[in-house]
């Protein structure tokens, strides 16, 4: 049964009519057009699909519509834009973190909740922070390195 749910995106608000189990995935993608997260297991398992609700890094492909409601939610295009990109996007470009670019959302989207967290994280935390998003590129001492430059940045600042 579809019904209006008003969501928080990127600090908008947005009327949508959906069934309330609709993911929170296909809402962001289909509905508002916002293409950061990315569709790639639907399990929760990959993290491609990541966003940041209420400060807290979380896989969308698993969170019902309803669940969304009343939370702020923040995906890879409220981080910043072109002109003025977020330290951690920053920082993943000038690290040339991304080969396909596909885990890209997940990678960055995590970071910023760790960075959000824990200022100055260890290369452990990081990692450990990180595990769970699947990257087969090979990229991983580049996405490390771009954590700890936008750690720095942001300190610095």
């Amino acid at each position: 049964m579809q019904t209006t749910l008003c969501v928080q995106v990127n600090g908008q608000s947005f009327d949508v009519d959906a069934p309330p189990e609709t993911p929170l995935l296909l809402t962001l993608r289909n509905d508002l057009c916002l293409n950061g997260p990315k569709y790639g297991c639907g399990l929760g398992e990959c993290g491609a699909c990541t966003v940041i609700i209420d400060g807290v890094a979380a896989r969308s492909c698993i969170i019902p519509l309803a669940g969304a409601v009343g939370r702020e939610i923040t995906t890879l295009e409220g981080l910043g834009c072109k002109r003025a990109p977020h330290p951690v996007q920053q920082a993943f470009i000038d690290e040339q973190a991304a080969q396909c670019g596909y885990c890209m959302n997940g990678m960055i989207m995590t970071a910023t909740a760790l960075l959000d967290r824990i200022p100055q994280p260890s290369d452990e935390q990081i990692r450990n922070e990180l595990s769970g998003n699947l990257c087969r590129c090979g990229t991983h001492v580049e996405i490390l390195r771009a954590v700890r430059r936008a750690a720095d940045t942001r300190r610095k600042a």
